[in-house]
């Protein structure tokens, strides 16, 4: 009764796709503030909509964009994936779709790294984790942690603005790990170099 009830319902086939794609994204989703990156692979599904989830995985390209369906190019520059759900969904409904279920679903984060120098067990590149995130902290820990040579309080951020300009900061990383400090958000190419300790 209820699977042929299941069979004939839209409504509830409908309600029973939102909560599939709840679990789905409460399982592989990104943080909630990462921001799509080129390079990411994307899944982007629309709930009854075979041709437009026949194309399977799309890739960020360096300009921001995805192609898809019908709507083309669509940019998703500065935006998260629950943002570009909603831009996709508002595309879809402006001449296609009528009220249409859209998920975006991170499949590969890009690749990006910093560089750890000075001071560390095991200086050199340093990955984001997989949901897209880097702390100063985390990196320094990632790069094998201080040696015993290590001024903690003498941490150089060195990072590249889009603009082209270089900027620097000298950060307290030891009255960040003792002090229980806001540890500080990394992005793709900063450089952190910690200092000797003046012997």
């Amino acid at each position: 009764m209820c699977l042929a009830a299941f069979r004939r319902g839209p409504a509830l086939r409908g309600l029973f796709f939102l909560l599939v794609a709840a679990v789905a994204r409460a399982a592989e989703a990104p943080p909630a503030d990462y921001v799509l990156q080129p390079q990411d692979v994307l899944r982007v599904q629309v709930f009854q909509e075979e041709d437009i989830n026949r194309l399977g995985e799309v890739s960020v390209s360096q300009e921001h964009t995805i192609v898809l369906p019908l709507i083309k190019t669509v940019s998703v520059k500065g935006r998260t994936a629950r943002q570009a759900e909603d831009l996709i969904r508002e595309l879809y409904s402006k001449d296609y779709l009528v009220n249409p279920q859209v998920q975006v679903i991170v499949l590969k984060y890009a690749e990006r790294s910093v560089n750890v120098m000075g001071a560390v067990i095991n200086p050199g590149r340093v990955p984001f984790t997989g949901e897209g995130r880097l702390t100063l902290l985390e990196a320094i820990g990632n790069a094998g942690g201080p040696n015993r040579l290590a001024n903690m309080k003498k941490v150089t951020l060195t990072r590249k603005r889009p603009s082209g300009e270089t900027t620097s900061q000298e950060i307290n990383a030891e009255e960040l790990r003792t002090r229980g400090g806001q540890d500080i958000p990394l992005e793709k190419g900063d450089t952190i170099f910690v200092a000797e300790r003046i012997i």
